[in-house]
């Protein structure tokens, strides 16, 4: 007499089990990225802001951005009155034109 070996049985998945399978594995994925999601995007819009109000300079003529920055913050590092004037113009260099108008920060004006 000869005996029939069964091996393991293999799994079989039909189409709803497929579905439901791959519904129970991307649950984590998205829970996941729902958590950490917003986080990636660094600024977010807040509801305390700013007065956004800036005193504003006109350039004169042959005026370059260091003599602004001493004039309007004599007490001040004239290197940091220059970055934050570019920072808050969204300037990408120093070079300025005569009739220009520039935002002076807050702190700044006096």
């Amino acid at each position: 007499m000869s005996t029939i070996a069964y091996g393991t049985p293999r799994l079989r998945l039909t189409s709803r089990g497929r579905t439901v399978f791959s519904v129970l594995a991307a649950i984590p994925v998205i829970a996941i990225a729902l958590l950490v999601g917003p986080n990636v995007l660094g600024a977010q819009a807040t509801s305390t802001g700013g007065t956004g109000e800036f005193t504003y300079v006109s350039v004169a003529p042959g005026q370059s951005l260091w003599q602004l920055a001493a004039e309007v913050a004599p007490q001040a590092d004239p290197r940091e009155v220059v970055a934050d004037i570019l920072k808050l113009n969204n300037l990408s260099s120093a070079d300025l034109q005569p009739g220009q108008e520039l935002a002076i920060p807050a702190q700044y004006a006096g």
